[in-house]
């Protein structure tokens, strides 16, 4: 697949902003936020100190910054694969009975968003590994992997419309995309609290204090995502954007 076709293409074009969207989404649900802190001291061997740039010296943010990077690139890693997957699969599938399978994803993703705002109580149930890496940059990635695994299903009405997305796309290499603009929603937060930007923490705080008006934000968006999906208004949104893209970038002869 060549550069030109995955920039022209209007699926990715309507859908990677989404994924990245998506991926802050779940950064900021109540299962990641919380834990933030304490993921930034067990990645660089610090426990129980904190990212701020204030409390600690140039050494030790960079530490800090090093060992988040590694914990982002381990769940990148794992989400990456799973978009690989999941788009393969959609094209193995989508060709024969796509109208089907879209609609069945949209009513999925619609189930996903209520889950989100909070219906569905026994959906909501967090599965979580016991293990746990060495503290500090080597075990980084190995916690980002665990993290990957061991909280999807807290994180999974977000991973999972992503992940649908992916399948939609018909393509390894497209499912890969949107599940690498999904790792960087959830992980330039956790990059920009480890390099102790003040915005960001104040951000944080900010969240903290409104996290269920993030969280019925989220879900709704889910929803809205996912009836365009199951009546077919995403197809022509999709059309719609790679013919402005085509018309603006490719001159007319």
């Amino acid at each position: 697949m060549s550069p030109a076709e995955i920039v022209l293409n209007g699926s990715l074009l309507a859908a990677v902003p989404l994924a990245l969207l998506a991926g802050l989404i779940s950064f900021l649900s109540p299962c990641v936020l919380p834990l933030v802190p304490g993921y930034l001291g067990y990645v660089s061997g610090m426990a129980g100190t904190t990212a701020s740039a204030d409390a600690a010296g140039k050494p030790a943010r960079n530490r800090i910054v090093t060992g988040t990077l590694l914990f982002v690139a381990g769940f990148t890693l794992v989400f990456v694969s799973f978009g690989s997957i999941f788009g393969s699969l959609g094209h193995l599938f989508y060709g024969r009975s796509g109208q089907i399978i879209q609609q069945v994803l949209g009513v999925l993703i619609i189930v996903l968003g209520l889950v989100l705002i909070g219906q569905f109580g026994w959906l909501q149930r967090t599965i979580k590994l016991n293990w746990r890496p060495r503290a500090g940059l080597v075990g980084a990635p190995l916690l980002g992997i665990a993290f990957a695994l061991g909280w999807t299903p807290c994180i999974g009405p977000t991973l999972a419309a992503v992940l649908s997305l992916a399948t939609q796309t018909g393509s390894g290499p497209r499912g890969s995309l949107l599940a690498l603009a999904y790792s960087l929603g959830l992980g330039l937060p956790f990059v920009a609290i480890a390099a102790g930007f003040g915005w960001a923490a104040r951000s944080m705080q900010f969240v903290r204090r409104n996290i269920r008006a993030f969280n019925l934000i989220g879900g709704g968006l889910l929803i809205v995502l996912g009836a365009l999906m199951a009546t077919g208004l995403w197809n022509l949104i999709i059309v719609k954007l790679q013919e402005a893209v085509v018309g603006n970038y490719i001159p007319s002869l």
